[in-house]
């Protein structure tokens, strides 16, 4: 599994992943809707730790630069 997610891909999506479990567990967003968008701050939080998306290689999307694709 090649990396395809850069370093400011990865950042936004913890960004993005912190600030959906805050609203969460705060009672911002509840119900159906909170708990579908918590599971997608979880994914947005798995892939970030892996650096690859599965949903960029079907379309050939690719954030990462050269120099960090070799680890």
């Amino acid at each position: 599994m090649k990396k395809n997610m850069g370093s400011m891909d990865r950042l936004i999506r913890v960004i993005i992943a912190a600030a959906v479990a805050v609203l969460y567990f705060t009672g911002t967003i509840t119900g159906t809707l909170g708990i579908v968008l918590l599971v997608l701050a979880g994914v947005f939080v798995a892939t970030s730790l892996i650096s690859f998306c599965p949903l960029y290689a079907p379309f050939g999307l690719n954030t990462c630069s050269t120099k960090e694709r070799k680890g």
